[in-house]
C-alpha cells in the first residue's frame, strides 16, 4: 500500500506537483483509481483521483476512519544532536519507524552541534511515517537547552541514560508507563553538573546495555526497548 500525506483534510485534494508526478507517472494511477491518505493523527481516507494531471492531481475523498496508535504508550526522547547530521537523521527515520512520539533535540555544554533544521527533520518524519504505514506523526520540538529544557513539568517516568559509574536502573527491566520521557546526551556525554541536575529534577538513571553505543544508536536502543515491552 501506498501512503500519501494530508495536512487538512477536504472534501477535494490537489496534490503537489512533486506528488502529482509520483502518483501519475511513477505509480501509474489515473482516473478512478484510489488513493490512501492519513492527517499524521490517526486519520486514514482514501480518495478517488477525478484528474490524473502529473502537475495538479485532484481528488476526492471518499471515505475516512479513525486509526488507533500502534503502541499504547507516549514516548518522549529528548536527545543531543549528533556532530554529524546525517546520523542524527538517521536516528529521526529508525525511531518514527519502531515506534515514538515525540522528540526534543537538546543541545548540553559538550555538545558539538548546538543548530537544527527543524523543517528538514520534519519531512524525514513524515517520509518515514509514510513508508512504514503509520498513521500518527512524531511530534519534533525546537531545539533548547538541556538547563532549560529540565525547568519544564513533564508527567510520567522520566530517565537518564549516561555512562558514568554508579547504580543505574536496567531500562530493559522498569516497568513501563502511560508517560515515557528518556535523556540521550551527545558524544562526549552529559557532564556531571547536568546529571546531578536531572536526578534533582527526579529523572532516574538507566543502563542501554554493557557496550559503549554512539549518540544516534543509544536513542535508537532506547527506543526498541520500550517498544519490545508493549
Amino acid at each position: 500500500m501506498q501512503l500519501f500525506y494530508l495536512e487538512n483534510p477536504k472534501d477535494e485534494i490537489i496534490l503537489s506537483a512533486e506528488e502529482s508526478k509520483h502518483a501519475t507517472k511513477v505509480l501509474r494511477k489515473k482516473e478512478g483509481d484510489i488513493l490512501n491518505f492519513t492527517d499524521g493523527n490517526g486519520g486514514f481516507y482514501k480518495a478517488e483521483i477525478t484528474l490524473a494531471d502529473s502537475r495538479k492531481c485532484r481528488l476526492k475523498i471518499v471515505s475516512s476512519d479513525q486509526k488507533e496508535k500502534q503502541h499504547n504508550y507516549h514516548l518522549h526522547i529528548a536527545i543531543a544532536p549528533t556532530k554529524n547530521m546525517d546520523r542524527f537523521e538517521w536516528f529521526l527515520e529508525k525511531a518514527t519507524e519502531i515506534g515514538i512520539d515525540e522528540i526534543t533535540p537538546i543541545i548540553c555544554s559538550r555538545s558539538e552541534r548546538k543548530v537544527i533544521k527543524t523543517e528538514r527533520g520534519n519531512r524525514i518524519l513524515l517520509s518515514a511515517m509514510k513508508q512504514s504505514l503509520k498513521y500518527h506523526l512524531p511530534k519534533l520540538n525546537e531545539a533548547i537547552s538541556l538547563t532549560d529544557f529540565l525547568k519544564s513539568n513533564v508527567d510520567g517516568s522520566k530517565y537518564i541514560a549516561h555512562r558514568d559509574d554508579g547504580e543505574k536502573l536496567d531500562l530493559k527491566s522498569v516497568n513501563k508507563t502511560e508517560k515515557t520521557l528518556i535523556l540521550i546526551g551527545p558524544e562526549g556525554d552529559f557532564s556531571q553538573k547536568e546529571i546531578d541536575l536531572a536526578l534533582q529534577k527526579q529523572f532516574k538513571a538507566v543502563s542501554l546495555g554493557k557496550t559503549r553505543l554512539r549518540t544516534e544508536t543509544a536513542g535508537l536502543v532506547a527506543v526498541h526497548t520500550v517498544n519490545i515491552k508493549n
